[in-house]
Parts: structure tokens; sequence; C-alpha cells
């Protein structure tokens, strides 16, 4: 089964959280963040208003909060808009 975004709706998988300090002191599961970072798996089409920006394969910077978590083949992915998504990792 595939997750095909529409519109201006990107689906991201996130990049794994840091599991130690630059220290290397190891966090617990619930002291780590959620990932900022996530990889773009597939993008819609865009719209007039909101056209696409990014492709499959950028690593990106998205709002801490934004999308829809949904689960596939025991993978999580995070369906997003493309104005959630604040910078491209180069």
């Amino acid at each position: 089964m595939n997750i095909k975004p529409l519109a201006d709706r990107v689906l991201l998988k996130a990049v794994d959280a840091q599991e130690t300090t630059e220290s290397g002191l190891i966090l617990a599961a619930s002291a780590q963040e959620k990932p900022e970072i996530s990889e773009v798996i597939a993008v819609g089409p865009g719209t007039e208003k909101n056209p696409m920006t990014v492709k499959v394969g950028d690593k990106v910077i998205i709002s801490k909060y934004s999308g829809t978590q949904v689960k596939l083949d025991g993978v999580e992915y995070t369906i997003s808009e493309i104005k959630d998504v604040l910078a491209v990792v180069e």
C-alpha cells in the first residue's frame, strides 16, 4: 500500500531522534524531543496558491507540532501542508 499526498501536502518520515547528548549521556525516551528534521517521502502536485517547493529525498525542518501522524506497515509518517515546512537542510 502506498500513500500519495494530495494538493499541497507532503509525506514525511522523521529522522531518528538523538538518543545521547553531545557529552555522551544517554537520554530516556521520555526526555527525547520530537524530531523536527524529516525526510520527504512523497509530494502532492501543489496548488497555484501553494506550489511545491520540495522534492522527494529532501531533508526538511518542519513546525514542531504540525501535520497528521499515520502508521503504515509499522512505519510512522507525518502528512503536512507545504506551509508547515520551514526550511530545507542542505
